[in-house]
């Protein structure tokens, strides 16, 4: 089945208005400026403090099992 010049002008005219439109839109996307990363949350201490106290005393116990 045949497509008629009229139908085929259409989806032609179509396809280039939304190529058209998406780099229109892709354009401004990259023109605007992305926000500013916010700033890290400060250090938990407490929370360090208590791993490093786990970790030297695991560290600790495997001594005195290998003595």
């Amino acid at each position: 089945m045949p497509v008629k010049p009229q139908i085929l002008a259409a989806i032609s005219a179509a396809i280039q208005a939304y190529l058209q439109e998406e780099e229109a839109v892709l354009a401004a996307q990259a023109a605007v400026a992305p926000a500013p990363a916010l700033p890290a949350p400060p250090a938990n201490l407490w929370g360090i403090s208590g791993r490093q106290w786990v970790m030297q005393t695991r560290q600790l116990i495997q001594r005195r099992a290998l003595k």
